[in-house]
Parts: C-alpha cells; sequence; structure tokens
C-alpha cells in the first residue's frame, strides 16, 4: 500500500512540476515577446510628461515645423533623435521647405528617396551643443552626415553657409534647437 501511495505522490509531483515548467515556457515566451515589441517601439516610445521635451516632441509640437516632423518621419530619423544626444539641430521652418523648387519635397518624401532625405537631414544635425552666442564668424562644425557648415556672422545675425539664418534657439532636454529660414543642402 505504501508503495501505491508512494508511486502517486511521485507521479503527482512530476505533473505539477511538468505543468509549472510549462507556465514558466509561456511566461517567458510572453516576456520575450514584449521585449522584442519595446526593442522595435524605440526612445521615441518612451512616455514621459514631467521631464523637458527632447528635439522631436519641440518640433512636433511647433505649428511651424510640420514639414520638418515628417521628413524626419519619412527618413525614420525620429528614435535617433530622440535619444540622450546632445545634438545641435539648425530646423528649417516649413516656409523654408515651401521656398525650394515646386515637388522637391514631394519628390524626397517617397521610400525610394529615403537615403537623400536622411543624408539632407543629416547634414542640418551636429553632435554637440552649440549655443548661439557661442557661434563664431568663419566657425565650421562637422554635421552628422560627414559634411561640414560655416557660420558667418553680419549685422549682428547668424548666418549658415550665407544662405540660412538662424531665427530663434530653443532648448531641448537633449541639445538646442537653432530655427533657421532655409533649408541646407550638403555639397
Amino acid at each position: 500500500m505504501k508503495k501505491i501511495y508512494h508511486t502517486i505522490f511521485i507521479s503527482g509531483a512530476i505533473l505539477l512540476t511538468a505543468s509549472c515548467n510549462s507556465g514558466s515556457t509561456e511566461q517567458a515566451a510572453t516576456s520575450s515577446s514584449s521585449a522584442e515589441q519595446e526593442k522595435v517601439q524605440g526612445q521615441s516610445a518612451v512616455q514621459d510628461d514631467v521631464s523637458a521635451k527632447n528635439i522631436v516632441q519641440i518640433a512636433s509640437g511647433s505649428a511651424d515645423h510640420t514639414t520638418l516632423v515628417a521628413a524626419v518621419k519619412a527618413a525614420e530619423l525620429v528614435d535617433v533623435l530622440s535619444n540622450a544626444g546632445p545634438f545641435t539641430v539648425f530646423a528649417p521652418t516649413n516656409a523654408a521647405f515651401d521656398a525650394l523648387p515646386k515637388g522637391t519635397v514631394e519628390g524626397l518624401l517617397k521610400p525610394d528617396k529615403k537615403e537623400t532625405l536622411q543624408d539632407i537631414l543629416q547634414y542640418h544635425v551636429s553632435v554637440g551643443v552649440y549655443q548661439a552666442d557661442a557661434l563664431q564668424d568663419g566657425q565650421t562644425l562637422g554635421q552628422v552626415n560627414g559634411s561640414n557648415i560655416k557660420i558667418t556672422k553680419k549685422d549682428g545675425k547668424i548666418m549658415i553657409n550665407g544662405t540660412a539664418t538662424i531665427i530663434a534657439s530653443i532648448p531641448a532636454s537633449n541639445g538646442i534647437i537653432h530655427v533657421i529660414d532655409g533649408v541646407l543642402l550638403p555639397q
């Protein structure tokens, strides 16, 4: 009789262990799926209503930068510009994009032009924080795309490549945005 109880006890223990392990496997699979989903979403998916806004959040809230935001999304640079940085972004206004030849913006937003769009947008970004008052006449800044921009000062205004003027500067949690009145095009 003891042998039967012992066999039942061992069988029950094996079943209990098997069911616990099965649940753990399902839980591990669920955890793995959640981790993959979080990984895919990137930095821009982080919800934080307490901290200072980052560059993308500020630009997204600006009625004057809807074209820039659409371009950043099309170029898949939202997560990059949401990261810690620090970055200095020279952000053209909608009016600056409107001044480009007709069809230019629409053409650049097409999926087959993504690399060209990325190059142009990365030409508007420097690694580091360059405050407007620290920019010097004749200064050259290296841009994320590997090219350089040149700073000039004329009549108290700061110009980039002699074509775009800084019209405002906005600090962000991951750098600074210099609003400019022209689109910078790499050589």
